[in-house]
């Protein structure tokens, strides 16, 4: 691979890997487009956009005048938004079937319990919805209750017991459907429904990728294999919360294929907001365990990990690979260290965004009105490679990078 040590990147491309989202990837243009601005009024550095011709692929195009020098770099999503959408049901029922065998997997895989040495957030927030759609159903059954009563009182001095019992019955069914439907459609307040399809899919085969899953990871490595014989300077994949793990997956699997250029650019990683545990720690998992082994020891990539104690969302300064029972003596990777919210953000807007647990998920992609060494429009724009940005930086002294997983297993 071509080396990087002095010559300032050109042109980069970007891959982004997002999570479990079942929006069109355009928001993420959105995103970058204002956060970007806002950043560079900040930093003090030019940073334009625009979007690529259409074509198979989203994506859209940066052009940035940072330190001195002019960048151009091409971003493309890795569109898994459709899979995502038809995995999710369509009905109450359903939803709530899911959050069973959800909690049942976690549970009698001891898995669970393991999550619970990591950091809280992460544990809270895999719990909220089971908390909160146990709690809809209460309060849909107590409210249903309260009008077949009121249905009941009022029909008794004209109706028969047994007839004011089924309409009381049947006024309780409806009003409690009618309240289910409503905390479904009121979602965006409350993400019971959204966490819920999250986990339950992350957890659908046990910790295997789905097939449907597989094929279009075998999409995305290709697309990255055919960049890396491009011109660009650098080659960097990001993944973000549930596209971390994915990312890995990914990566392993371009490297093990030896296909790489002799010529290729330099090839970097990064990784924001894991929740790689959720899925390492299952059983089946073995896939990922085997990847994340693999990919830790590569010298063709740059891995570096970014989280933060802020987000609730993810598994702050927890070493993926390490936690996951995969830390070798010819580990390399990755750099773990943390985007630290509080210190990078203003007290004001910190304070503006501390119970905004979504918001902060999303907060790697944003601007930081006091910024520290992370920004993500300088790694995606910027002139120097991931490896060169943080070449000599130390990892957090308080990360996690013990064993803690109680299945190690991979895929022979």
């Amino acid at each position: 691979m071509r080396s990087s040590c002095s010559t300032p990147v050109r042109r980069r491309k970007v891959f982004y890997l997002p999570g479990y989202d079942p929006f069109p990837p355009r928001r993420y243009r959105e995103l970058y487009r204002k956060q970007s601005a806002a950043q560079a009024a900040i930093s003090g550095y030019a940073i334009t956009m625009q979007s690529l011709p259409a074509g198979e692929s989203f994506g859209w195009q940066v052009r940035a005048d940072i330190d001195g020098q002019h960048v151009e770099a091409d971003i493309e999503v890795l569109v898994w938004s459709d899979i995502v959408r038809d995995s999710r049901p369509d009905t109450i029922f359903v939803t709530y079937l899911d959050m069973f065998r959800t909690a049942w997997t976690y549970l009698a895989s001891g898995a669970l319990f393991r999550l619970m040495r990591l950091r809280k957030g992460p544990v809270l927030a895999a719990l909220y919805p089971v908390v909160a759609l146990m709690g809809q159903l209460a309060v849909a059954i107590a409210l249903g209750g309260v009008a077949a009563w009121m249905v009941s009182a009022a029909t008794a001095p004209f109706a028969g017991e047994g007839a004011g019992t089924i309409a009381a019955a049947f006024v309780w069914l409806v009003a409690a459907l009618a309240l289910l439907r409503w905390f479904k459609a009121a979602d965006g307040r409350f993400f019971a429904y959204y966490l819920m399809h999250d986990f339950a899919y992350s957890a659908s085969c046990n910790g295997a990728y789905p097939p449907e899953l597989e094929q279009r990871l075998a999409l995305f490595r290709d697309k990255i294999g055919a960049a890396l014989s491009g011109d660009a300077d650098e080659v960097l994949v990001v993944g973000h919360s549930s596209g971390a793990y994915l990312g890995v997956s990914v990566l392993a699997d371009l490297i093990r294929a030896g296909s790489l250029p002799a010529t290729a650019p330099p090839l970097a990683f990064l990784s924001l907001g894991h929740v790689v545990p959720m899925v390492s720690f299952l059983p089946d998992a073995d896939r990922l365990r085997g990847d994340l082994l693999y990919l830790s020891t590569r010298p063709e990539v740059t891995w570096v990990d970014v989280t933060a104690p802020g987000d609730g969302c993810c598994f702050a300064l927890c070493d993926p690979v390490a936690v996951s029972g995969q830390s070798t003596e010819a580990k390399r990777g990755p750099l773990v260290f943390s985007a630290a919210f509080t210190q990078s953000l203003s007290p004001a807007r910190w304070k503006a965004l501390r119970w905004r647990f979504f918001r902060l998920h999303f907060q790697y992609l944003c601007a930081f009105d006091q910024p520290k060494d992370y920004d993500y429009f300088q790694i995606t724009a910027g002139p120097l490679t991931l490896a060169q940005r943080y070449a000599g930086r130390a990892a957090s002294k308080s990360r996690l990078d013990r064993t803690v997983s109680k299945y190690t297993s991979v895929r022979a």
